[in-house]
């Protein structure tokens, strides 16, 4: 399994591909975590290096750092195109579609080099482009609301961005922005979640605080941030597993449904109980 993904590939629906999604979407959220392990490693490896002193961000060159960084996510872009890609050579059916929500998916982890190559460019080259930094700002927005968007209504198939019908359907009995089978616990649970998520993928707007920018650039700093991710992922996971319980447990049953949103069935899922 770690040798499929590690190649970008992916399982069938039979095989257990759920499992390599979950586990190459983990990775992405341990790029900068796998960065930070390269840099302590090149410091501990070159001569008179120490894995204890403060972290020499440019060990290694300034290729190898932003490479790891995009890895994970270069990995999940090509597991959604080998998916697309399957769609595309089967049978046409309804509960897959064209497959444009693989590609949809690709065009988010894509959004992440933007961000990793201004990165790079600011840190090594043009620390003071004022043209470098607006682009940086406007490739972290992009990026972190579509993967907040993503999270909520793909991943968790929540109706927050749908059509105000949908948010304000009467069978979600008052869970505006839910969805109708909620398993992990009451409707507040979800807000808190959905707020989290988006605080937490923004947190690199730290940076854009003439008072926080430098705080932000702190070991500590930076040790906390990365663990606020993990945490974000850990919390996205419980969520993520509950809506795949859902796809899989909810009428229409055995009509091979893979990859299709809930949302997109009438009447969102049948009482279970």
């Amino acid at each position: 399994m770690l040798r499929r993904i590690a190649l970008g590939g992916i399982a069938e629906a039979k095989d257990g591909k759920f499992g390599d999604i979950l586990l190459a979407d983990v990775m992405t959220s341990y790029a900068k975590v796998l960065a930070d392990l390269y840099v302590a490693l090149c410091m501990f490896l070159r001569t008179g290096g120490s894995a204890t002193a403060r972290p020499d961000r440019g060990c290694g060159g300034v290729v190898v750092i932003p490479l790891i960084l995009a890895i994970p996510s270069l990995i999940r872009l090509r597991q959604c195109l080998i998916e697309y890609g399957r769609v595309r050579r089967g049978p046409l059916k309804e509960s897959t579609g064209w497959g444009g929500q693989h590609l949809a998916n690709a065009l988010k982890y894509s959004t992440a080099f933007p961000v990793i190559m201004l990165s790079a460019l600011q840190r090594n080259w043009a620390p003071d482009s004022t043209a470098i930094y607006r682009l940086w700002v406007a490739a972290c927005t992009v990026n972190s609301l579509y993967s907040f968007y993503w999270d909520v209504a793909k991943d968790w198939d929540l109706t927050l961005f749908d059509g105000a019908q949908a948010r304000n359907s009467p069978e979600l009995h008052g869970a505006f922005g839910l969805r109708r089978t909620l398993r992990l616990g009451p409707p507040t649970l979800y807000y808190g979640v959905i707020a989290l998520d988006l605080v937490l993928r923004c947190t690199w707007s730290l940076k854009l605080s003439p008072h926080l920018d430098r705080i932000a650039d702190f070991e500590s700093s930076i040790f906390v941030v990365e663990l606020l991710e993990v945490l974000r992922r850990w919390i996205w996971i419980f969520f993520r597993v509950e809506t795949e319980w859902i796809r899989n447990n909810s009428p229409p049953v055995g009509l091979g449904i893979d990859d299709i949103l809930l949302s997109d069935y009438q009447g969102r899922y049948e009482d279970e109980d």
